[in-house]
This record gives C-alpha cells, structure tokens and sequence, in this order.
C-alpha cells in the first residue's frame, strides 16, 4: 500500500493566519495528506506568509528561503502572496504563489505538485478541525478584511473589506471547539466590534433559535458556552458599551484588546483612524464603573509621520491617565502601499527609540502598579505548561503570548488546561506570581 503523500507546513504572523493555517491543514488532513514536522520528511512545503510591516516581508522572505534550501518544493501563501513579485523576485522558483485566505487556491496548488491518494473523506479529522493551538485554547475568526483606510496599515488591500461569516457557522465552530475541549475562545478578526455589518445584521440561526450576526448578539451567544471567552481588536465604536454588562455579569471575560494607537487627536486624524472622535477616556471610565474588574490592553504606535513632542507628550498624558493594563508600542516604520509614507515631516529613528523607551517606560510602571495590587487576591488561572520550578498559567486579564503569565510555584499535578485557584504571593512589571489555594 503506498503510504500517504507528506506536507510541511511554515505558519507565521497573526493568529488570524494562524487561523488560515488550521484551515488549510484541516482540508488537507482531511484529504489523506500527513503533516510532518520537518523539511526532510516532506514531499512538499507550504509557507503562510505575513507582509504586514517591512520586518515580517524580511521574515517570511527568509521562511522561504529556509524552505527552498532544505525542501527545494515550496507553495507560499498569505499576505504577503498578495505582492507575488515580492517573492518571485527573491525566490523564482517557488511552485505556486497565492494571496491571502486562498483556501482553494493552495489545495488546488497541492493537488497539483503532489496528488493526493483517494478522494477525501471527512471522518479522517475531528469535527474541530486541525489546530496549531494548544488543546485547551483556540482562536475563533469571525471574519476577514476591514473597511477602514487607515493611512499606516495595507490590511485592505492584502484582504480586502469585511466580510463577515454566518453567524450561525461561527457558532456552531465555537460549539465544536469547546465539545472537544477548548477552555478558552479567543475571538479575533481585522475588526471584532464590526462584525456584520456588511450582512446588515442579518438573522440566522443556531441551535434551533434565530440569532442575528451582530457583535453583541455573537458575544452574549459565545458567553453561553461555558468557556473563557476573550474578545480581541475592539474598535470603540458605541455599540461596544453593550458588551460591558455581559462581562460584569461573568459571560464572558472582563477584558478588552482595544486599538487605541494614539492619544493625541492630530496624530489620530492622519492616522484616519476609526472613532477618532471619540472620547475614549471618557469611554473607559464609564467601561470601569460598570465592571471594575476590565482589564483594557491595547498597542500604539510612535514617532508616526509629524508627531511632534507635543504629541506625544498628549500621548503620555493619555496613557496616564486611561491607566490600561497591558499595553504594545512599536516605532512606526514604512509599509509598502501604504498611505503614510506620502506624509511630510518624518520623525528621524532616534527619536523614535527615544519615544518608544519612554513611552514603554511609564507602561511598565503602571503595569507594576497595577499588578502589585492583586498580591493579597484570590483568583482562578487556566494553566498553560508545567515545568520542574513552576507551572505557567494565565489569568481573565492575561491573552496567550501577549500578555504577562501566572507563575505557580509548588504547582504540584497541574496539567497544560487544568483550571486552579490560586492565591496571588507577588508581582513585578508583567507578571505576578501565586500559590495554589485549590485544583480542579
């Protein structure tokens, strides 16, 4: 009998990619394809690319290459597909280039270079699919593209606008996640608060019941499950507010990723920026009155095109006073594509470190203070790795891979997804540390 044919498989980027992976690696699994876990046993690679700022074009060019050297048959996927003579210039002789979300596109590119045994058959995977995650968390996407023109971002022209998945699709893949075991569902999207409007919030149906595809509606339904759910990229559109009670409430997690990128409304403005004109800390005040326990993380971005130091200065201002428990900064650099790079009145790179260090430095001293107010606390940790000295957990305000960690100490039988309460001992800038006060 001949044995199956042998994918490798190169996942970088986002957890919306991530999420692209799964998908294709589902398909192909379900196709009588194996996934090998190193060059030399696979007959063929595929690489998912991300062309998102210059450093991720650099690192999947590089991906690439790895893969050409040590394979010598490549499929690239991804944003970065998007440019094709971005890699073909690089790399002539990749098989097949495809743009981001091409499920059928690469498949059909698989097919091609290496057929598979037998037609598929669907009972050869779980119902959850494939997933790059660990058992007990995933990442739910609830849809693709954005409808905003943001002049430092080419997100629309790699993906294009939104587009929404059928809530009643998204609820049934959110029900098999957590049938399976998934503790934690981390929603994600190009623009979470947006979800579908661009199918006018149209009413489908799960579980028998109508349900219309709507942020609030989609969010009180996952909040029925059971599991952790975590809502991340949150425009602060007005509508957001509606969720507020639903975390105070305890249905889902009391945590927010909100993209706030700036505090200072000139900046925001050639940014062009979604909800600009909102008054934002006016709207997480209001958010922490009605759940005192929301932990708010956001990224933002320095030394943007004509940022003087007042800006930023305002910028700092902002942030000492929004107080956000976790919080990104990166110094803004070039995208291809991008509106921005038409700017005048660049910020040269020392200064931007400068603002960067800064800004990073103020963050950390919030987040330490923040943080060293829970030592003394109760509270129940889902429990990522275990080692000899410590096990990793998380808490409700901590995202995987983002966030800070729950170090256990003495954490005794604890396993990767068990649950634990525990008793917070200690804190420094990013991270607490507890003891268990009980396991489940």
């Amino acid at each position: 009998m001949a044995s199956p044919p042998r994918i490798g498989f190169v996942s970088l980027g986002c957890p919306k990619a991530l999420v692209d992976s799964e998908r294709i690696l589902t398909r192909l699994r379900a196709e009588g394809y194996d996934v090998v876990g190193t060059y030399e046993d696979a007959n063929l690679v595929v690489v998912n690319t991300c062309g998102f700022i210059d450093d991720a074009v650099h690192e999947s060019l590089e991906a690439i290459g790895e893969a050409l050297a040590r394979n010598g048959r490549v499929i690239v996927t991804g944003c970065l597909g998007a440019r094709p003579e971005t890699i073909t210039e690089r790399h002539p002789s990749v098989l097949k280039v495809t743009g981001p979300h091409a499920y059928e596109e690469v498949v059909s590119a698989v097919h091609e270079q290496l057929a598979p045994l037998h037609d598929p058959f669907v009972d050869l995977v779980p119902p959850q699919g494939i997933r790059l995650t660990p058992r007990h968390y995933a990442y739910l996407k609830i849809s693709e593209g954005c409808n905003h023109r943001c002049t430092f971002c080419v997100i629309p022209s790699l993906r294009g606008d939104l587009a929404s998945r059928p809530i009643g699709e998204v609820m049934l893949e959110a029900e098999r996640l957590v049938q399976a075991g998934v503790k934690e569902l981390l929603v994600i999207s190009q623009d979470t608060s947006a979800y579908g409007a661009d199918l006018r919030y149209s009413t489908g149906f799960w579980g028998g019941k109508p349900v219309k595809a709507r942020f609030t509606d989609l969010v009180r339904s996952l909040g029925s499950l059971g599991a952790w759910v975590r809502l991340h990229y949150v425009y602060p559109y007005p509508h957001v507010d509606e969720v507020i009670p639903l975390m105070a409430e305890g249905r889902v997690l009391p945590y927010l990723d909100v993209p706030f990128q700036h505090g200072s409304p000139r900046v925001l403005r050639l940014m062009k920026r979604p909800a600009h004109a909102e008054d934002t800390l006016a709207r997480i005040r209001a958010w922490r009155s009605v759940c005192p326990d929301l932990a708010i993380r956001s990224t933002f971005i320095v030394g943007f095109p004509g940022e003087t130091e007042q800006d930023f200065g305002l910028l700092l201002d902002w942030l000492r006073e929004a107080r956000l428990d976790r919080v990104g900064c990166f110094k803004y650099s070039p995208v291809a594509g991008a509106a921005a790079n038409d700017l005048s009145d660049p910020v040269p790179e020392e200064v931007k470190q400068e603002r960067h260090d800064r800004f990073m430095e103020l963050a950390a001293a919030i987040s330490a203070e923040k943080l060293a107010a829970k030592v003394g606390r109760r509270m129940r940790v889902l429990v990522d790795a275990v080692g000899e000295e410590a096990a990793i957990a998380r808490s409700t305000a901590d995202a995987p891979e983002i966030d800070g960690v729950v170090r256990i100490i003495k954490a005794g039988r604890l396993a990767p997804g068990d649950w634990a309460d525990v008793e917070i001992t200690g804190a420094d800038a990013y991270d607490l540390t507890a003891r268990i006060s009980r396991r489940h």
